[in-house]
């Protein structure tokens, strides 16, 4: 018995070193290679531009133009897998809706360089918003919108600039890196491992601007259940939209963005 207990112990030890080791590759997922141009994917409206990080870093944009004057204007912080490649079919669903849109592009992913890591990325969604802000967009009609991972950069930038966002939509969000470390790997002390936390339960309740939830009843990676714990530390309480039978990755094809469509027309953004 002391022997089984003690090769238990080894092999822990072992699993913790290399979480510790390898976690950025069990966080960040990118694809490397540069995404093809907007117009060669048939994007209409839609530009490439270089945004420049407060370190100093230059990463890949795509700014959708909107329809109309004065519509709403996405800032859309992407999940942790892929790069703009896999969110043209969200360009062309904002596109239907005639709204503007940033797309950030995390740092690593996509031919950008860098490496991706919590502070990094952060400093790559405040690059996105500096970059709207730039260009004249008021506050008033800025929407960040987080996807997965991206939602606790939103939740952080929100808390963070609190004036300079008139609304957020949050797609799967969790309440932090760490709590999902703790669900999906139980016999790891991922408290002493994890790196990158994105506690967003602790920044949400600094969050003042009007939210939407979106949630996958299915959802296998983000539990409902810990989005709707995430919505119980909110100062302002968030809309939630759940959507019976939806996983982790198809929320949009679910009904999600017209969900968001009819939230920001109730909050009247822009106003």
């Amino acid at each position: 018995m002391i022997l089984l207990a003690l090769g238990g112990g080894a092999l822990i030890l072992a699993l913790g070193a290399g979480l510790w080791a390898f976690q950025d590759h069990l966080i960040y997922f990118p694809d490397p290679a540069p995404p093809p141009s907007p117009a060669t994917l048939g994007l209409t409206r839609v530009e490439e531009r270089r945004l420049t990080t407060q370190d100093g870093l230059e990463i890949l944009g795509w700014r959708l133009r909107e329809a109309e004057p004065g519509a709403p204007v996405i800032l859309y912080l992407h999940g942790n897998g892929g790069s703009l490649l896999h969110r043209a079919r969200r360009v062309q669903r904002f596109q239907q809706q005639g709204w503007g849109a940033l797309f950030v592009q995390w740092r690593g992913y996509g031919g950008n360089p860098g490496r991706p890591d919590e502070a990094g990325l952060a400093q790559d969604a405040l690059a996105g918003l500096l970059s709207l802000r730039a260009e004249g967009i008021s506050a008033s009609r800025i929407v960040l919108w987080g996807e997965s991972l991206g939602t606790g950069l939103a939740i952080r930038l929100a808390a963070e600039q609190p004036s300079e966002v008139a609304a957020l939509v949050l797609e799967s969000p969790y309440t932090s890196l760490l709590d999902l470390a703790r669900l999906h790997y139980p016999i790891l002390p991922a408290g002493l491992l994890l790196r990158d936390h994105f506690d967003s339960a602790a920044r949400i309740g600094a969050v003042r601007a009007p939210m939407l939830m979106l949630i996958g009843a299915a959802d296998r990676l983000v539990p409902p259940g810990m989005s709707r714990e995430l919505a119980r530390h909110a100062t302002t309480p968030p809309d939630i939209w759940e959507a019976q039978g939806a996983g982790h990755n198809d929320l949009g094809e679910a009904g999600g963005v017209a969900a968001a469509a009819e939230f920001l027309r109730r909050q009247r953004v822009p106003r």
